[in-house]
């Protein structure tokens, strides 16, 4: 039978504004697309031809999940994220758009690279790639780097490679298990160096909303008793794989700027610059080889 939009999303969006999902209404309507086999929201005036029984449970499946607390991205598998779409697996986050002024800033400074002939063979380190969206979403814009993703969850591994393969970039993007505690000097030098590591503090994770404690996996959110255990590691191995001329791109969690900022400088790194979310919190701090730093890796690289 046809029906109109709207007769089936009012009880959903009451169900959901009732569990306090904020966004209730895109929601239900995001949900009511996917049910449809859209990737976009229904709206509330359209006409549902051939709206059958199958349908309307199916539907309704999904609204219970969001009312239990499931992200609308974890039901429909996916989310997208700088106008790129990336399937997710329970070993990766979800790609959030706070995470997207990592991706501003890095091609930024990779397309500046442009005035001074060095863009060409960029390469690009992304470490914790999870879904690999930092890492992709730098590439889709940077047309001449390569880049090189790594995590130790070897299924987020084959959930990056899934997504490089979808968004055709699979040449120019390869992916490898790796434990950030060893030393990867045998990498190589990189000159844009992405990460989103784990930072939350241990005791925290339990006050976040569902869609993250529950949903995200411990694994990449867990930054230990004060939050900053995998800075200690990650900061001095990605000092060493830092290129002459190249930047590091890394997102903090809310006050650990100063800290992260210390473990840089005691590894030889210089600040360069800070930079806000969407919702204002310093989110993106930016690093740069120091001078002794610069002519060592210059060394380096000849």
């Amino acid at each position: 039978m046809t029906i109109e939009a709207r007769t089936i999303l009012g009880p959903a969006v009451a169900a959901l504004v009732q569990a306090g999902i904020a966004s209730a209404r895109q929601d239900a309507r995001l949900l009511l697309g996917f049910a449809l086999g859209r990737e976009g929201a229904v709206l509330p005036h359209e006409d549902l031809g051939a709206w059958t029984d199958d349908l309307d449970r199916l539907f309704q499946t999904y609204v219970a999940r969001r009312v239990a607390g499931e992200p609308v991205s974890r039901v429909r598998g996916w989310r997208e994220f700088w106008s790129l779409k990336f399937e997710l697996c329970a070993a990766t986050l979800d790609p959030r758009p706070d995470s997207e002024i990592l991706v501003e800033c890095a091609v930024a400074f990779g397309l500046g690279r442009l005035d001074d002939g060095r863009s060409q063979g960029l390469r690009v380190l992304d470490m914790g790639t999870g879904s690999g969206c930092l890492l992709l979403a730098c590439l889709s814009e940077l047309p001449s780097a390569t880049g090189l993703g790594l995590d130790i969850n070897s299924d987020a591994i084959d959930m990056a490679r899934h997504n490089a393969r979808a968004l055709g970039l699979e040449k120019r993007a390869t992916f490898s298990v790796a434990d950030f505690t060893a030393s990867m000097g045998w990498l190589g030098y990189f000159d844009i160096i992405l990460s989103n590591p784990p930072y939350i503090p241990s005791a925290q994770i339990a006050t976040l909303s569902s869609e993250v404690a529950v949903y995200d996996p411990l694994l990449a959110l867990d930054g230990g008793h004060d939050g900053l255990d995998c800075w200690r590691c990650l900061i001095p191995e990605m000092a060493k794989l830092l290129s002459a001329r190249g930047q590091i791109f890394v997102e903090i969690g809310d006050g650990q700027g100063a800290d992260v900022m210390a473990f840089a400088t005691a590894a030889g790194l210089s600040s360069g610059g800070i930079f806000a979310d969407l919702s204002g919190k310093e989110r993106c701090l930016v690093f740069s080889g120091s001078s002794d730093h610069k002519i060592t890796a210059k060394m380096r690289n000849t």
